[in-house]
């Protein structure tokens, strides 16, 4: 992309107004900037400040300063994303960001005529390189190897990439053709994260041995997330016909497959999801479940999913 006036943003005028998660970082910089600059009344702006580093208070600076100087409502939120023992640091972050923004939303519109209804992302095209890496390596099924979407919805919000087909190079390219600067997030450079070692190590030499390799990743991805679509659909058909209850008589009459994906689909109902391992433990006992006596009691996610009478239930 040469440096323009503009940054693509398309998508993004139909969830006016909406705010920008901003970080300080260079990605939200110029998310929020070229935003700012197209609908200077209609952004606003939400910093997540973690507290778990000693930049962290340079971060919540520079954006508040950033929004002051052009009159961008800011609000900081202030989290607690420390992780519980065996739980990802990455993901109780990502968790605990999510809760701000959407928190942080309830408290912009508390002091706005027109609701705020959307939270534009930064997330770029680098980012989803990365983030389908992270779903080969654990061995992901469909959703993971979707990566992560142009618009979904969480908590009565749109949540809105409009950055995915830009690479981090000319995010930082087009600020430097402003004039603006960004603040450099010291632990991106820390390897014992994953996403940094595949920032660092990987995507330097797919970039060497694949030039095309963010486009054909990308198309990679919207192809997993339209056959993982069509297994929805699959599934909600089949959940229909099994009066939509675990029916432990109806499960039996699926192929493997499609009992395995309408399982899926039961389960996220209670947002948990059973990991592979659990997944085949339960449809084995599932298949030996040929008498009245037979009992079923298998960990799945945060809880357990339990046999009573003809039907399988999920308790916490």
């Amino acid at each position: 992309m040469s440096a323009t006036p503009n940054l693509p943003l398309n998508g993004l005028e139909a969830h006016l107004p909406l705010a920008i998660a901003f970080s300080g970082g260079a990605d939200s910089t110029a998310l929020l900037l070229a935003a700012w600059q197209r609908w200077p009344q209609q952004v606003a702006a939400i910093h997540v400040h973690h507290g778990l580093q000693a930049a962290a208070a340079d971060f919540a600076d520079f954006c508040t300063q950033f929004c002051t100087e052009r009159e961008i409502p800011l609000h900081v939120a202030y989290v607690d994303a420390r992780h519980q023992p065996g739980e990802s640091p990455e993901n109780a972050a990502r968790q605990a960001r999510y809760r701000a923004l959407t928190a942080g939303v309830v408290t912009l519109n508390a002091e706005r005529a027109a609701p705020i209804g959307a939270i534009a992302l930064a997330q770029h095209a680098d980012d989803q390189v990365e983030t389908l890496l992270l779903a080969l390596s654990r061995g992901a099924g469909l959703p993971g190897l979707s990566a992560m979407p142009r618009q979904s919805q969480r908590g009565g919000l749109q949540w809105l990439r409009p950055l995915l087909d830009v690479p981090a190079a000319d995010l930082k390219a087009w600020l430097r053709v402003q004039g603006q600067g960004w603040i450099e997030d010291p632990s991106n450079t820390d390897t014992q994260f994953t996403r940094n070692r595949i920032r660092q190590q990987i995507v330097p030499a797919l970039a060497q041995a694949f030039p095309s390799f963010r486009q054909t990743f990308a198309r990679s991805s919207a192809h997993a997330a339209q056959a993982q679509q069509l297994l929805q659909e699959v599934a909600h058909d089949d959940w229909l016909a099994l009066g939509q209850q675990a029916s432990i008589r109806g499960l039996q009459q699926l192929s493997c497959a499609r009992q395995a994906n309408v399982l899926r689909y039961w389960l996220a109902q209670y947002q948990t999801q059973a990991a592979a391992a659990q997944l085949k433990e339960l449809q084995r006992q599932l298949a030996a479940c040929t008498t009245r006596g037979h009992a079923i009691a298998i960990k799945v996610g945060r809880g357990m999913v339990i046999r009573v009478k003809d039907l399988l239930v999920w308790v916490e």
